[in-house]
């Protein structure tokens, strides 16, 4: 099995950060691309498939790397 590479809290700052700078010159896209692209912390990823439904949470386009570190890749399928 493949091991999973966590993200840093410096690396999700750093992303953040450039996510940010995009939004205040008007590129929207490329932000929602970014933040996208930190993983989702598990507690939400839960919290969201409890209250909305997994097929919210998998319509979002989050990195779930950390859900599936944490909980397992078939816990995103049931």
């Amino acid at each position: 099995m493949a091991q999973t590479q966590t993200m840093t809290l410096d690396e999700k700052l750093a992303i953040g950060c450039k996510a940010v700078e995009l939004r205040k010159v008007g590129d929207e896209e490329g932000y929602s691309r970014l933040m996208r692209s930190i993983p989702l912390p598990p507690y939400l990823a839960k919290v969201i498939k409890d209250k909305v439904g997994l097929d919210c949470l998998l319509s979002t386009g989050w990195n779930m790397s950390e859900v599936e570190a944490e909980f397992g890749p078939e816990w995103l399928r049931k």
